[in-house]
């Protein structure tokens, strides 16, 4: 609201109306960039907010636990850098991403940046499949399905920050999608769950990167590092092989850049060829109005 506050006085006095009361600092802030970080309360999330927000950006932190999205606001303002503020959203609700997008649009003029990095890993050895209350198999709907919602429900601010980004926070492990059963019915593995959620991100994000030409918003996916240091891989029973640090630089990488060519897959620090289910314009087409379909009680109309 800070935001919407802020341009609203901006344009009220722009206009030469005395009494508009400008907050103080409101030019400043009104130029800081605005990168809101899904899933920012741990691991790779929280220390990439962090780094951001250590350049001077505004950052929006997202995640399910208040005490945790309040202890990464409160290291962001005692750095003094940046600036930053919450919003909570559980991914397994779509309903819930419709509501934090809502809210984002109604605080915010613009947005320069989405790094959509919340998910879901593989999880612990020999778990159940979990289908959302929205009917989705969870790893695609908190993995995939909800960053495309909110994406989508944010690309009018994203239009207005141009030059803009969105960063899809992906994985090496792409496994390809078998669209007759997207809720994995038939066959189920964490690992494959993962996977297939995760190569649809890659599919997204080139077809953003052609639907968006021209507008000056880009769209990335990235690989950060193997198997990081956080509670998502220490669920799977796995061994960390790289500090977190090494995945916050490939996506830092990313979002800063200058240079880079939209539609880009970048495993951890270089641009790589990902899953060939990725370049194929019919999957990708299956894929969009599929996802238009599952989203569409939310959407709102706003393809």
């Amino acid at each position: 609201m800070r935001f919407a506050l802020i341009a609203l006085a901006m344009a009220l006095a722009g206009c030469g109306v005395e009494d508009a009361a400008i907050p103080e600092n409101a030019a400043s802030a009104a130029e800081q960039e605005v990168i809101l970080v899904t899933g920012s309360t741990a691991g790779l999330g929280r220390e990439l907010a962090l780094r951001l927000a250590s350049t001077g950006a505004h950052v929006i932190v997202h995640g399910r636990d208040e005490a945790r999205a309040m202890e990464v606001v409160a290291a962001i303002e005692a750095e003094g850098s940046g600036s930053a503020e919450y919003h909570l959203a559980d991914f397994a609700s779509l309903a819930e991403v419709q509501a934090l997008a809502h809210r984002i649009r109604e605080d915010y003029p613009r947005i320069d940046v989405l790094v959509n990095n919340a998910g879901v890993g593989p999880g612990a050895p020999g778990h159940e499949r979990v289908v959302t209350q929205d009917g989705h198999e969870l790893r695609f709907q908190v993995n995939y399905l909800a960053g495309y919602l909110l994406t989508r429900s944010l690309l009018p601010l994203l239009r207005q920050g141009a030059p803009a980004r969105i960063v899809n926070v992906t994985s090496r492990n792409q496994q390809p999608l078998d669209f007759g059963d997207l809720r994995m019915d038939r066959e189920y593995s964490g690992g494959l769950a993962y996977g297939r959620s995760k190569l649809a991100q890659i599919l997204f994000t080139m077809d953003l990167a052609e639907e968006l030409e021209g507008s000056g918003v880009d769209a990335f996916a990235v690989h950060p590092a193997p198997a990081m240091d956080t509670e998502l891989v220490r669920e799977t029973g796995g061994q960390p092989q790289t500090p977190v640090s090494e995945g916050v630089e490939a996506v830092y990488r990313v979002v800063t850049g200058s240079g880079l060519e939209s539609g880009t897959f970048f495993f951890e620090l270089e641009p790589a060829r990902a899953h060939e289910q990725a370049y194929d314009p019919e999957a990708r087409r299956q894929l969009r109005e599929l996802s238009d379909a599952f989203v569409a009680e939310f959407s709102g109309g706003l393809r």
